[in-house]
């Protein structure tokens, strides 16, 4: 791992001896505390920069420990590799090296070859843990999958929670089991052809458990975010502060052998310096991708519509590989649905979706009824492999009150109409768990934290926000209650006909996508939509040399016609409406000839193979 961001922790060496390294600049001591049979104390000796350090001889993997801070203040390690009980107990040396990895061979994924399939590693199985997702990674590989992404991993409060209040990002939470558990499933996954893609959280801290205050300037007054005070990326020593989330994403990409990250709420990291956090962590991953010879993904989410993220550095951008397009499912959900509430306001015509094909982003500079402002900026490369689109995500069904998925808002039909237009997008596609058999079981926001009072104004925090985006005096699950967390669980029940038969649409879908020439080009040049007059159908042609397919989508409840009016006759490759997807039949003929009608079922999608390319 590269050194030259200091490294923070208990750094347990070959030979037995652990240095324990932790910043602190405002602190006159600070002493180390090793439990046992006999507690021991060790002062630390201070540094440049803030930090402190030792070394002790013979300690062993499973040390319990403390910091005592100024003699009055006894805290876990901020950066902690396992908190054996809980957020405000002892942290715990871990073996960095315990686990032997047998993936020489895997050099990792181009955003191309992504199929991404989201997971909340608690809610993803019955038993929710590590092992148990491994053993599911086979059912991954025959659907088709070629990424997982997890939702944060790191130590939370608590037993249950979504992941984004962790306040130990370099420890893994103890409920999902040991870093050799993690390592196994990674290690499994490579085997498997996928890549694993991590949710990492560089934006804030959890709000029970969060000592990072009592060690230094973590945080900074300068910003406000939803959270609290802002991390403190720019502000009076900063430095330390970047190195040690610069440092954890090197950890999770190096020492753990995953492929990539998704920086949530990236657009939050308030950073006014010459070089933007996001360009030195782009830096820093390049870098490793250079020393392991394996391809390392950045990705992220924001809510800007703003192409630097993704844009070469040498334009002024970050340098990331992708991240996600929300207004592509915006478009896509606000038309299946009729919602026009909250952010929903500003989509639900057809012409919205034909920009999100196009562009990915909708609004690139337009005025936005919703925000009531100008918003978003145009791509200057839209390159569609920067892009990540989807149907349903965790945040999309988790941020609604009663948590519901597609499945409980739409028809049958509807739900195999969002995931051909998702998975036969040039975009990378992502799947949120369960989608793939329709599951029916919402997917709720839920948590356990120990403080009541931190319960109950989280809730009615939510509350309040749920009453402006709804309009509706309902009350919102407790997310405190098991209950939530059991509802929000995978049912696994792929074998009812109705299920059975999405899931096979799916394989379909995905192999299609994988193996067709036409489907692999992110080249946005590769891509026509055509309109089709004041019928509600998006007609889309994707070509590579000399391989064209077109794909029509009807987003109407009545059948509509089309009329192929190009001299190059059409056979037809998939009809979501025939009886094998569990459909009404077909009514699109198989072959078609130049100006001969097309016959499209209500909310149907429709393919067919060009059989020449046409010039």
């Amino acid at each position: 791992m590269m050194t030259r961001f200091q490294q923070q922790g208990a750094l347990l060496k070959d030979n037995g001896a652990c240095e324990f390294r932790v910043w602190a600049p405002f602190r006159k001591n600070v002493t180390l505390l090793l439990l046992g049979g006999e507690d021991v104390a060790y002062p630390l000796t201070p540094e440049k920069n803030g930090y402190w350090t030792t070394t002790v001889e013979n300690v062993t993997a499973g040390t319990h420990y403390y910091y005592l801070l100024d003699e009055q203040l006894q805290r876990p390690d901020p950066a902690s590799r396992r908190q054996e009980s809980s957020v405000h107990h002892a942290s715990c040396v871990t073996d960095p090296n315990s686990f032997d990895f047998t993936d020489q061979d895997w050099k990792g994924l181009s955003p191309e070859k992504l199929i991404i399939y989201e997971i909340h590693i608690g809610a993803f199985t019955p038993e929710g843990t590590f092992q148990a997702a491994r053993e599911r990674l086979p059912a991954l590989e025959a659907l088709g999958i070629t990424a997982i992404e997890l939702m944060p991993v790191s130590q939370f409060s608590g037993d249950r929670n979504w992941g984004y209040d962790s306040v130990y990002p370099f420890a893994l939470h103890n409920r999902y089991g040991t870093t050799d558990d993690f390592k196994a499933l990674i290690n499994t996954a490579h085997h498997l052809g996928m890549a694993v893609i991590l949710d990492v959280v560089y934006c804030r801290t959890g709000p029970e458990g969060n000592y990072l205050p009592d060690y230094g300037p973590y945080f900074t007054e300068k910003y406000q975010t939803h959270w609290g005070p802002g991390v403190n990326f720019d502000d009076a020593w900063c430095d330390p502060v970047r190195d040690f989330y610069i440092q954890n994403a090197l950890m999770w990409l190096d020492e753990f052998h995953i492929d990539g990250l998704r920086l949530d709420a990236l657009d939050t990291c308030q950073d006014n310096s010459a070089r933007h956090f996001a360009w030195e962590l782009a830096d820093a991953v390049a870098e490793l991708e250079q020393q392991t010879g394996r391809r390392k993904l950045l990705i992220t989410a924001t809510d800007r519509n703003d192409p630097r993220y993704t844009n070469p550095v040498a334009i002024g951008g970050y340098g990331f590989t992708a991240q996600w397009a929300d207004e592509f499912h915006h478009a896509l959900h606000a038309l299946l649905t009729g919602e026009t509430q909250g952010y929903y306001e500003d989509f639900g015509q057809l012409s919205h979706l034909a920009q999100a094909f196009t562009q990915a982003f909708v609004y690139t500079g337009q005025y936005s009824p919703y925000r009531k402002r100008k918003f978003g900026r145009p791509l200057r490369d839209n390159d569609a492999r920067h892009f990540i689109v989807f149907s349903q995500n965790h945040e999309q069904a988790g941020n609604r009150m009663l948590g519901e998925r597609l499945s409980a808002l739409v028809s049958f039909e509807a739900l195999k109409l969002a995931a051909a237009t998702v998975i036969l997008s040039p975009f990378i596609p992502l799947l949120f768990m369960g989608e793939e058999y329709g599951e029916k079981n919402p997917f709720l926001f839920f948590t356990s934290h120990s403080d009541p009072d931190l319960a109950e104004k989280i809730k009615k925090d939510r509350s309040r926000g749920f009453s402006a985006f709804f309009n509706t005096s309902k009350s919102i699950p407790d997310p405190q209650l098991e209950d939530t967390f059991r509802r929000s669980c995978l049912q696994w029940d792929q074998t009812l006909p109705p299920n059975a038969a999405m899931l096979a649409c799916y394989r379909f879908l995905i192999a299609f996508r994988k193996h067709r020439p036409a489907m692999q080009t992110g080249d946005q040049a590769s891509l026509q939509i055509y309109p089709a007059g004041e019928l509600p159908l998006l007609i889309i042609k994707r070509t590579s040399g000399q391989d064209a397919v077109l794909i029509l989508l009807n987003f109407d409840k009545a059948v509509q016609t089309y009329h192929h009016m190009a001299p190059t006759p059409l056979k037809k490759i998939f009809d979501s409406a025939h009886e094998m997807w569990n459909g009404p039949g077909v009514k699109a003929v198989d072959e078609v000839l130049e100006n001969e009608p097309i016959l499209l079922q209500p909310f149907s999608a429709v393919v067919y193979e060009m059989a020449h390319h046409e010039e």
